[in-house]
């Protein structure tokens, strides 16, 4: 790996986008251009890093993240999951073990629409027989 190349991957969550660019470095997270501890809560920085933490590539790694769209846990969600993505661009030999800890998978729930009829997506008005 050339000290100067960048890794892109995009990752999803519900209605997040998360794009990351991933390079050689110290281990520099920003998001969105600002510090990573300045934008996430602790327990969505953990969410976050847990990709790089277990493979033990932290402090190795610097990433940057320009995010969108939902909340802050499912953009959390989904800067794991593009990170996860990155890595097996930078080494293949990295899969096994982020596959093995379900960083690979997309998680497809997302919210069900309201039916017409209905309150909302599956409550109904109240029914009163007379």
């Amino acid at each position: 790996m050339a000290s100067n190349q960048i890794f892109h991957a995009v990752g999803k969550r519900k209605t997040s986008i998360a794009r990351i660019y991933l390079q050689k470095g110290k281990g520099v997270v920003t998001v969105n251009s600002r510090p990573l501890s300045e934008y996430f809560d602790e327990l969505n920085r953990f969410k976050l890093l847990r990709s790089l933490k277990t493979l033990g590539l932290e402090s190795q790694m610097d990433v940057s993240v320009n995010v969108e769209g939902g909340g802050p846990s499912s953009q959390a969600e989904a800067c794991m999951f593009g990170i996860a993505k990155a890595l097996t661009l930078v080494d293949a030999g990295h899969r096994p073990e982020l596959k093995k800890n379900s960083l690979l998978t997309r998680d497809a729930r997302v919210v069900e629409r309201k039916k017409y009829g209905h309150k909302k997506a599956r409550k109904s008005f109240q029914f009163s027989k007379r």
